[in-house]
């Protein structure tokens, strides 16, 4: 479950709140932290040493991960336009079967990144480097409850597709359209699109679908470059901001124990590579969380002014969250 800037309720004080808030921005956000970084490391090995200082158990779990979205994402689509550029360009039966099976591939593999899959182009050819998670314990190990309270510390490379002038230009154009809507504009759909319909083009014998789609796919890999060449941001809100909830909530219930639930600290690396943190921590420890007595509190951008609980979440298929675990959040907030 993300709570994008959800107010969840909990015994920290505003004060608290400010306090490490202010003190989180003011040492992490002074420096890059980019996923699977020498910045990454340095911000956890911080927050790590906050949260022992709090009396609690706290580790760095160092994972592997690529570190990034953009040449994946960047590497599949270019080579789609190529191919659909060279199947219209040769128009023989053989180029456009190539073309055919290279936008296939990516398209799978462009759903699979996309989609919260396993990550297996970029764990299969492109090179990986450490990631580190926080890990903080409070309660006891053997309590019937688990909560794990999730935030994360890497910060995101800018971009043009990320201009906030895009999303306003949507609902100044569209207003009716734009209070009707539940879920935000899937722009991932851009970076899917363009092999699937030069795939298509290709199978079907199609010419203007093979210019749609190698247009399309030529777009989305200069976007994936502009992001890799882009800076990193600061990342006060994303997810500064959830950390220092993170650290609050380690002082609260450091002074207030919540008997008889363990609640797990987490803030993962490399969340802006497609989660890599996440899934590192998930693939650790999968066999000894109980589903049916654990619960994720996922926090993001809760700097925002607008606090909202997301009811569900995915670049290209929604998936929804668990409706009583939303109902109790939605409780102890109102």
């Amino acid at each position: 479950m993300i709570v994008a800037g959800a107010s969840a309720s909990t015994v920290a004080s505003d004060g608290w709140l400010a306090q490490e808030l202010r003190t989180v921005v003011d040492e992490l956000a002074g420096f890059e932290r980019p996923s699977a970084s020498a910045g990454e490391r340095r911000a956890a090995e911080w927050i790590a040493a906050r949260l022992r200082a709090q009396g609690h158990p706290a580790r760095i779990e160092v994972e592997r991960a690529h570190g990034g979205y953009w040449w994946p994402l960047g590497l599949l689509n270019a080579s789609t336009a190529l191919s659909g550029v060279a199947a219209r360009r040769c128009g023989s039966r053989l180029a456009r079967l190539l073309a055919g099976a290279v936008g296939v591939f990516a398209a799978a593999a462009i759903w699979d990144e996309v989609g919260g899959g396993r990550l297996w182009f970029r764990r299969a050819l492109l090179p990986h480097r450490d990631t580190f998670n926080v890990v903080g314990e409070i309660g006891d190990r053997d309590a019937p409850q688990t909560v794990v309270v999730g935030a994360h510390h890497d910060a995101a490379h800018s971009g043009l597709v990320f201009a906030p002038a895009l999303p306003r230009l949507f609902a100044e154009r569209f207003p009716a359209l734009h209070q009707r809507s539940t879920q935000t504009v899937p722009f991932m759909y851009a970076t899917w699109l363009g092999p699937v319909l030069v795939a298509m083009g290709a199978i079907l014998g199609r010419a203007g679908m093979l210019r749609a789609g190698s247009l399309l796919a030529g777009a989305a890999a200069g976007a994936m470059g502009d992001i890799a060449r882009s800076e990193v941001v600061p990342g006060a809100n994303d997810n500064l901001s959830a950390v220092a909830v993170l650290l609050a909530l380690g002082r609260s219930l450091g002074e207030h124990p919540e008997p008889g639930v363990r609640v797990l600290l987490l803030s993962t690396g490399s969340e802006e590579s497609f989660m890599e943190g996440m899934q590192g921590f998930m693939a650790r420890y999968r066999d000894t969380l109980d589903p049916a007595r654990t619960t994720f509190l996922c926090l993001e951008c809760v700097g925002s002014p607008t606090l909202v609980l997301v009811e569900a979440e995915g670049m290209l298929r929604m998936r929804p969250y668990s409706e009583a675990a939303r109902k109790r959040l939605a409780a102890a907030a109102a």
